[in-house]
């Protein structure tokens, strides 16, 4: 029986190694991996397994002579449960862990439909600790209940407790309680409901994606008197319907900006949560459809995007409260007051008040993949768009025009 010992600086474990010959009655202290080319890879004995008789000739095909005899210190932790910590830590809503740890890692997956969020930030900070790390798949991709959204475990066999603590205190400084809407109860202000109903953002988590009740206006002389046959509004429909989606209506409009803004209120008032404008983006005179959300009062209007097809996109928002309160004489949310001060009650409009608006450039009659596929994903999941999502969009946002269109699997807006 010989004794191993390595230096902290190495960050490798200690501990000793038995033949395996005089290991029967003894308990492994680590996972054994079986290769077989082109049949199996895998775990062939666990942690905590204690050898018997008929293992050895099976541990000696797989090339052990010898087994190591782990001695964990207080201050170390070993591969698996370092690897269920930090899973635990880094999991948002809409996400559990596959089974229990297998050679260290262990597998986090989608528990529901829904588009992937990753804090890359928090990410990077995670695995800049150098003794664990998390691969997760590409952020804002659509995903399935089941399937495997990113992986993590601790890299040596035994790692310092303070690094598995370092890393989960990086996750959780991103993991953060969010009440649904409306914090409003009777007697008083907060939230008071199930566990299950409040939300947690995370370093990975997966977001529920609105099935969406869909207005569309298309603009253009040109199409409205018939000079053209229309071509948008197939295309639209299709990408409405890939997520279940309902269209409410759809209208033409010439390039008249009282004509369209009549038709946006008027698809709103039909249960539209979401508007989609196609064609009068660019500078030219003619091009009004702006200028007729504008007019509707829609508000954060954030015109153009760091991506190609789709510099000239818009995104704006429209709240029906504001309407619901010019016609009533008492405000929907009345304020709160604290020795005779009004306060912020810390309300936002919930998302089935807030519509929003998405202008699509020409690009999206003739290009398959724009703009809009990459922030309709997101609008689905709750988000709100402005300036700075539309710029980071920029890394990546330059589409390869490729002669078979693989979208979403390409680097187009990852």
């Amino acid at each position: 029986m010989c004794d191993v010992q390595c230096d902290e600086t190495r960050n490798i474990w200690k501990g000793k190694t038995v033949p395996v010959t005089e290991a029967v009655g003894m308990v492994l202290a680590h996972d054994i991996t079986e290769i077989r080319q082109d049949e199996f890879k895998g775990r062939a004995f666990k942690k905590g397994h204690i050898v018997r008789h008929e293992d050895i000739s099976h541990l000696q095909r797989l090339g052990k002579e010898h087994l190591f005899v782990l001695n964990i210190a207080e201050d170390e932790m070993h591969e698996d449960d370092a690897a269920y910590a930090l899973a635990n830590a880094l999991m948002g809503e809409g996400v559990t862990m596959e089974g229990e740890p297998k050679e260290g890692k262990i597998n986090i997956v989608a528990n529901r439909d829904g588009l992937l969020k990753i804090n890359k930030d928090a990410l990077l900070q995670f695995n800049m600790l150098g003794d664990v790390m998390c691969a997760s798949l590409h952020d804002n991709t659509v995903v399935k209940s089941g399937q495997v959204v990113a992986g993590t475990r601790a890299i040596p066999l035994v790692v310092k407790r303070r690094i598995i603590e370092e890393a989960m205190a990086i996750a959780e400084k991103v993991r953060v309680k969010i009440p649904p809407y409306p914090p409003l109860v009777k007697g008083g202000w907060g939230f008071e409901g199930n566990q299950e109903d409040y939300k947690f953002t995370g370093i990975i988590a997966v977001k529920k994606m609105r099935r969406p009740k869909a207005g569309i206006i298309i603009t253009g002389n040109e199409v409205y008197y018939g000079r053209i046959k229309d071509a948008f509004a197939p295309i639209i429909t299709k990408k409405i319907e890939t997520f279940k989606g309902e269209i409410v209506g759809i209208y033409y409009a010439p390039d008249d900006e009282v004509f369209i803004e009549a038709r946006l209120r008027e698809l709103i008032e039909a249960g539209a949560d979401l508007l989609i404008t196609t064609g009068g983006m660019s500078v030219d005179p003619d091009d009004v459809t702006r200028f007729a959300i504008r007019t509707l009062g829609a508000t954060d209007i954030t015109y153009g995007s760091a991506v190609l097809p789709g510099a000239m996109f818009l995104v704006a928002y429209f709240n029906k409260l504001k309407v619901k309160s010019q016609k009533s004489d008492k405000p929907l949310n009345p304020p709160i007051t604290k020795g005779g001060q009004e306060v912020d009650s810390g309300l936002q409009t919930p998302d089935s008040e807030l519509v929003t608006i998405l202008g699509i450039p020409a690009c999206g009659m003739y290009h398959k993949t724009t703009i809009f596929d990459l922030i309709l994903l997101r609008v689905l999941a709750g988000e709100k768009i402005g300036r700075y999502e539309l710029a980071e969009l920029g890394h990546g946002g330059l589409c390869l025009n490729c002669k078979e269109c693989r979208y979403p699997v390409c680097p187009f807006g990852k």
